[in-house]
């Protein structure tokens, strides 16, 4: 939530930004990526709240998320319950960051689906917006290009069973050449566990017995300090 201390702390509005800095006219004469994403938000939102401008709203609605990508993760719940934003404007927020989801996921569909890479692309922006573990099968022709994508399982926090045979079984009756497995890890750390490495085997073993490629693992992390890259894969990593 917002600070109290800084609601007691008048900021400037919108409109006595010298013209040239305010988040419209620089979007208009410098382009959507010279905004930061607090003005950004501020385009969105419109208006400030009592005490804030737009760009304060979007500022502290930031900092109390932690970053752009916690704040896509919030439900319309937690952000109708920041102080200034209310259901509409929540709604709307949540939309948005689903209307950029799946453009993203539309840009690969017709593309081959053969690299970590590419996966992250058709699947890393909405499953790192997911609080539980979700296991998805993507399902491909022998193109590699997408049939489509089905989440076998979803779980706690921490973890999602995701048993072989079901797998196994949405690609027999896509027809699919091979898949690839992918799940997430809300936790941020895409690197695998006991119980990943332990799946990863099993699937591969039945899809062998079946005559399906068994493609890749993918698992679906944050970049951070310690870990650049945001997905670990399997196949990479000499593990399938």
């Amino acid at each position: 939530m917002i600070s109290q201390k800084l609601l007691t702390m008048r900021s400037p509005l919108i409109r006595e930004i010298p013209a040239h800095e305010r988040p419209r006219e620089k979007l208009a004469t410098r382009g959507p990526a010279s905004l930061s994403d607090a003005e950004l938000l501020a385009i969105f939102f419109g208006t400030g709240t009592a005490g804030l401008s737009a760009i304060d709203l979007g500022r502290q609605l930031l900092e109390s998320h932690g970053s752009l990508q916690q704040l896509s993760r919030a439900t319309v719940a937690e952000l109708a319950a920041e102080k200034g934003i209310g259901p509409a404007k929540a709604a709307q927020l949540a939309a948005v960051f689903e209307f950029g989801r799946r453009l993203a996921r539309e840009r690969i569909v017709e593309n081959r689906i053969d690299t970590p890479e590419a996966v992250f692309g058709l699947l890393g922006g909405e499953m790192q917006a997911l609080h539980q573990e979700s296991v998805r099968a993507i399902l491909l022709n022998s193109r590699l290009n997408l049939i489509r994508v089905l989440e076998i399982t979803r779980g706690s926090i921490n973890e999602s069973l995701a048993p072989p045979r079901e797998i196994l079984r949405a690609a027999v009756v896509a027809s699919a050449y091979g898949f690839i497995l992918a799940h997430n890890h809300p936790s941020g750390d895409p690197a695998p566990s006991g119980a990943d490495r332990a799946l990863t085997r099993q699937v591969k073993a039945a899809a062998e017995l079946l005559r399906i490629e068994f493609l890749d693992h993918i698992i679906i992390g944050s970049p951070s300090e310690s870990n650049h890259q945001p997905y670990f894969s399997f196949r990479e990593s000499g593990m399938l």
